[in-house]
């Protein structure tokens, strides 16, 4: 069967995960981090993509990013994993496959969803039982996000900058945010549209999201979406 074709709009965010292949390591020392890291910020620019969030485990690696072309996002990780795969090679004389195939994503739908993906993004060492709090973890844009700490690799998405009228309120809020854990069902929703190649959000992001494709875009029946009765509002993309 073929694999469905990849969802993706210009400035809508898209929640990306790429794995290290049969999920063995692909990050062995911190030059690597650091390295994966400039190479991203590098790329991101080459291809107008921002990242707003990211963590870095040693097998695997999640990004927020948004692209002001269609296919900017894939350009990013195409270009940053070639080129970070070259690395490894030649660093630790190895031959094969990194990477676990194409990376998965899902279109994230701002309203409700997109600063909780980005909790989940920057939980992700905690859940691993790696670290008791996300600022304790160093390869993750938290403490850029929570504590202000200079990081030029992240861009703040609209959303974030909503939270208060100035860096310090933005940050204390951002920081609220992160009491609680999340909600298993949403823990879930988020895996499984990014596991899937669905858009993470209600039936109503879903449904423009399809219309804009010509696709579906939400776990169900397949075939050619239907026209709402409804406009669709450009103010989406």
């Amino acid at each position: 069967m073929p694999r469905r074709a990849r969802l993706t709009l210009p400035n809508v965010p898209m929640h990306i995960i790429q794995r290290g292949n049969n999920r063995q390591a692909c990050f062995f020392a911190d030059e690597d981090f650091l390295f994966y890291l400039d190479w991203l910020k590098d790329y991101a620019g080459k291809t107008g993509c921002r990242i707003h969030a990211y963590v870095l485990m040693t097998n695997h690696v999640h990004l927020l990013v948004s692209s002001r072309s269609t296919d900017g996002a894939g350009a990013l990780m195409k270009a940053l994993g070639q080129r970070y795969v070259q690395y490894a090679n030649r660093t630790y004389r190895r031959t094969g496959s990194l990477w676990e195939g194409r990376f998965r994503s899902c279109l994230t739908q701002d309203e409700h969803y997109l600063l909780a993906c980005q909790r989940y993004i920057e939980l992700n060492p905690v859940r691993a039982g790696m670290v008791g709090h996300p600022a304790e973890y160093r390869w993750s844009s938290y403490r850029a996000n929570a504590q202000g700490e200079a990081d030029s690799l992240v861009v703040p998405h609209a959303l974030y900058q909503a939270l208060g009228p100035d860096p310090s309120s933005r940050l204390a809020a951002y920081r609220e945010l992160f009491r609680y854990e999340l909600e298993p069902g949403l823990v879930d929703a988020i895996r499984q549209a990014t596991n899937g190649n669905f858009a993470l959000g209600d039936a109503r992001f879903g449904e423009q999201i399809a219309l804009a494709l010509g696709k579906r875009a939400l776990p169900g029946k397949s075939g050619r979406p239907r026209k709402p009765s409804e406009p669709v509002s450009n103010d989406l993309f």
